[in-house]
């Protein structure tokens, strides 16, 4: 199929499907003539792209799932890769959380020390 096709039967811009080919996530074959054709099995495979990017991964984490993502992965079947994948992306995440929340805590704590202040003053004023 070409890749008008595979946008519109997975509401995916032809765009986004070039970014997706670009970063080895997704493959096309070439025409005589240089159009891109891509296979039937596409259709699934940008369809748990756009689910694990919807999920919170980069495409860096998706690239090493390789025939994985020919598999439906929204479904109960899983492959060993994808949770892998998955487990430290989530890793990751949670480390992100935990250091924002220290920011949160840090700004919290400055907000109400300058926010005292300044009521001292009024009061004393």
């Amino acid at each position: 199929m070409l890749i008008g096709e595979l946008a519109r039967r997975t509401g995916v811009s032809t765009r986004a499907l070039r970014h997706y080919e670009e970063n080895g996530v997704l493959r096309s074959f070439r025409d005589a003539n240089g159009y891109r054709r891509y296979p039937e099995q596409a259709v699934v495979r940008v369809r748990n792209i756009r689910h694990l990017l919807e999920a919170g991964m980069i495409l860096e984490d998706i690239e090493p799932m390789g025939d994985c993502l020919d598999q439906d992965l929204r479904g109960q079947a899983a492959c060993h890769a994808a949770l892998e994948v998955a487990e430290r992306r989530l890793a990751e995440l949670e480390r992100r959380w935990a250091a924002l929340g220290a920011l949160r805590d840090n700004l919290r704590s400055r907000v109400e020390s300058l926010r005292g202040e300044i009521h001292r003053r009024h009061e004393v004023a």
